[in-house]
């Protein structure tokens, strides 16, 4: 009897643990069932960890400049396949070889940085032109030969009086330029010797014009001998100086004689002043300076086209100038399709005082930054590089409304938008850069480049009103990305 309770009492401890077992199991199974049964977390787990990040640095500029050419610190997803548009870029494919980006140093924007305390003054040009991760590596610069209209007053450097002539030179002088730009010049070039130089003249000295007057008028032929030795002199002045003039144009804006100072000089004058007296006089004294042809609007590329198909014009001109107050950028291929052994540059575009932020940074980055370099240009410039808030100094008819890339009241310094625009390209296109090959959206403008280290640098603008995502795609590695409306970034690898 006693043994009988015994195996009863082991039945049933043996019936409660195959109990509980099976009730451990019924629950594991239920967990792995509610587990299995939720998408979302799986899914968000596996979308977690396959999110892969590329080190490819974005500098920012925002339309409401909210921000600056600033540095994202945001990681750039690599890319996924997706729907968005896509940017390729292909550096197997080269174009043509980058002098560099930068601005107009008129005597005005001398006058206002050679007056700043020297400290502010060296804090401001390094940031400008030292090549370096704190700068924005400005590589290119054009001065004016005599005075520009964003000057206090006209001036040439063979300046006489009524009734007189020096067909020798024998009065040429740069001194008026000790007093600002040579300083400024020489400033810059100690911190960068490297950057280089064009020459432009907005008028030659009054006695060798046909109405004897800084405004308008033409070069008269009696006296083409005569400046080409000017032109000559003003490079061995700079020379001397320790500047070296890279290139020069022969006219600012041949077909606009209303500025002061200002000429007029056809397509025809200046083919036989560069063929019969500026060459040779440059060939003759050892010169290497480029000679540049035409320095005005897109809408008449007959001009530089008609000097260039005469070869004995063509044998002493490197290539023609450009500014875009009328035409399309695209005809300078046009210009280059005709002439393909020539270079092309980009010399100037102003920022009006009273226009917008967004309106000018989109503009300027589709036309000229991406327009101007996809259409052969090896340099962009701005129009210039500094003024006072009242938009001083300018000549007697010259611009009132141009808003220089800074504005300088003393040693206050403001960044306007040109400063940006030029900041996109400058920083990371040094000379020696080639652009490079990838396919074009009118709603995403874009350019790509090859720097001399190896690098990719592609230059984006957002050319709608809405926010765009995208993929840039490149045989190393690609990303996707987004841009707001007008906003512009440039993207390096």
């Amino acid at each position: 009897m006693a043994h009988t309770k015994i195996s009863l009492k082991f039945e049933k401890l043996f019936l409660m643990s195959k109990f509980i077992i099976l009730l451990s199991t019924l629950m594991l199974m239920g967990n792995c069932s509610s587990k299995s049964t939720n998408p979302n977390k799986t899914d968000s787990i596996n979308q977690v960890s396959t999110i892969k990040y590329s080190n490819v640095k974005l500098y920012l500029t925002k339309a409401d400049k909210s921000e600056l050419f600033s540095l994202q610190p945001k990681e750039i997803p690599i890319y996924q396949e997706n729907t968005n548009i896509s940017i390729t870029v292909n550096p197997e494919i080269t174009y043509q070889e980058i002098d560099g980006f930068g601005y107009t140093l008129t005597g005005g924007s001398a006058l206002h940085i050679n007056n700043m305390a020297p400290s502010n003054r060296n804090s401001l040009l390094n940031e400008l032109f030292k090549w370096d991760n704190e700068s924005i590596g400005v590589s290119y610069l054009r001065v004016s030969i005599g005075a520009s209209d964003l000057d206090e007053t006209p001036f040439s450097y063979n300046d006489l009086p009524s009734g007189e002539t020096d067909v020798e030179m024998t009065k040429f002088s740069i001194e008026k330029e000790k007093e600002h730009l040579i300083p400024v010049l020489k400033e810059i070039l100690a911190i960068n010797p490297k950057i280089k130089i064009m020459g432009s003249p907005w008028s030659p000295p009054t006695w060798m014009k046909t109405n004897q007057n800084s405004k308008g008028g033409s070069l008269m032929p009696k006296y083409y001998d005569a400046y080409a030795r000017y032109f000559v002199k003003y490079i061995e002045a700079m020379t001397a100086e320790g500047i070296t003039i890279d290139a020069i144009t022969i006219q600012n804006e041949p077909l606009h004689p209303g500025n002061n100072p200002s000429l007029l000089m056809e397509a025809p004058d200046q083919a036989v002043f560069v063929k019969n007296h500026l060459g040779p006089a440059f060939e003759n004294a050892g010169i290497i300076t480029k000679i540049i042809i035409y320095d005005h609007n897109a809408d008449r590329i007959d001009y530089p086209i008609s000097i260039l198909d005469d070869p004995n014009a063509k044998k002493y001109i490197d290539g023609s100038a450009f500014h875009l107050y009328g035409g399309s950028i695209n005809a300078l291929s046009t210009v280059h399709a005709q002439h393909p052994d020539k270079s092309l540059y980009f010399t100037e575009q102003w920022v009006g005082a009273n226009s917008e932020f967004g309106g000018n940074l989109k503009w300027h980055t589709r036309e000229l930054i991406v327009g101007a370099t996809r259409n052969w240009c090896k340099t962009v410039l701005e129009w210039n590089l500094a003024a006072n808030s009242n938009l001083e100094p300018h000549t007697d008819g010259g611009c009132t409304e141009c808003l220089g890339a800074l504005t300088i009241d003393g040693n206050t310094v403001q960044r306007n938008v040109a400063y940006y625009i030029i900041a996109h390209a400058s920083k990371f296109v040094r000379p020696g850069s080639k652009r490079i090959n990838s396919n074009y959206s009118t709603e995403l403008p874009n350019v790509a480049f090859k720097t001399p280290s190896g690098e990719i640098v592609v230059i984006v603008v957002n050319n709608t009103e809405i926010d765009k995502s995208f993929n840039i795609k490149t045989p190393g590695e690609s990303i996707s990305v987004s841009l707001d409306a007008g906003a512009v970034g440039t993207y390096v690898w």
